[in-house]
């Protein structure tokens, strides 16, 4: 067995999208080979309507799948071809722009009013660029959950794990997506394919990634005994971990234990073009779709 050594480990960076939605970055817009085949990681949660609540109007897609995990509060979406639903806590879509698709995402929260989810871009490759679009939605309870008997639990959305097959199927990037949590001070071993890309993203609690330093937690005001005072939050740390290769990596959680998720995938090694939701290989392609936008002939008949 080889160890994946860490590679970085760096902070999710604020930023909005949408209408006005508040989220964090942990990757995206960047050099498309770092993490190939995926292209862009959001974080967006917020305890407050007006962080959320403006949502993600009308935009196109095209070339690249997008998957939606939600953890708190609800994700209302629609489409160009009539397609709607809602995903709750807990559930997953996996969406396969293709060809090109326009679709709206909109989050509402719990009644407490909180919101919490993530998507990832998976990008596709030149010869499933323009395939049809499709959905898979995913509800919770369809997502195998493993519980080790240390107290570890793995819910394995995507891929295979531990024996257990996730209910997303046929992603061109074979990916593994699962969202792991480690009780405090345990020490674990996760196997990954020495060929694939892979990545961790620490969402909850702490924990160190063998050589990596352990996630220091985002720094927030608070009130504190009536005062307004500077802490780290360990709840909800946004740490990025980029791992180079190897056959396993290994966690140490802290005190509080950790939650993350472990993300991997084949790298499709081909030349991206990027404008924003439309990724294709070549410059050419992207002002052929920016065209096709512009006089109404982006989203492709069904056959």
């Amino acid at each position: 067995m080889s160890i994946r050594p860490t590679v970085e480990a760096r902070r999710a960076v604020p930023t909005m999208e949408g209408a006005g939605v508040k989220l964090h970055r942990a990757f995206g817009f960047h050099d498309p080979s770092e993490l190939d085949p995926f292209l862009l990681f959001d974080d967006f949660r917020g305890d407050h309507p007006n962080d959320y609540s403006r949502g993600f109007p009308w935009h196109p897609h095209r070339g690249i799948e997008t998957i939606t995990y939600v953890l708190n509060g609800t994700v209302d979406h629609g489409d160009s071809l009539g397609n709607e639903g809602t995903l709750g806590a807990g559930d997953v879509q996996w969406m396969t722009a293709g060809s090109g698709i326009l679709h709206q995402e909109m989050p509402k929260g719990n009644i407490a009013g909180q919101m919490h989810g993530f998507q990832l871009w998976a990008n596709l490759p030149s010869s499933l660029k323009m395939t049809a679009p499709r959905y898979q939605d995913v509800k919770s309870n369809d997502i195998p959950v493993i519980i080790d008997d240390d107290g570890t639990k793995v819910k394995v959305i995507v891929g295979e794990f531990w024996g257990k097959k996730g209910p997303v199927d046929g992603i061109a990037a074979d990916p593994q997506y699962l969202d792991i949590s480690i009780p405090a001070g345990v020490k674990k071993r996760f196997k990954i394919d020495t060929y694939r890309r892979a990545f961790a993203y620490v969402f909850a609690g702490s924990g160190a990634f063998v050589d990596a330093s352990a996630p220091e937690g985002v720094l927030l005001e608070k009130e504190v005994m009536g005062e307004e005072v500077n802490i780290r939050d360990m709840s909800g740390n946004r740490t990025l971990v980029r791992f180079g290769t190897g056959d396993e990596i290994v966690v140490q959680a802290g005190e509080e234990g950790v939650r993350f998720l472990l993300i991997s995938g084949a790298p499709i090694e081909e030349p991206v073009a990027w404008h924003g939701p439309i990724v294709m290989n070549t410059q050419d392609e992207i002002r052929n779709a920016i065209k096709e936008l512009r006089n109404g002939t982006f989203i492709r008949p069904a056959h």
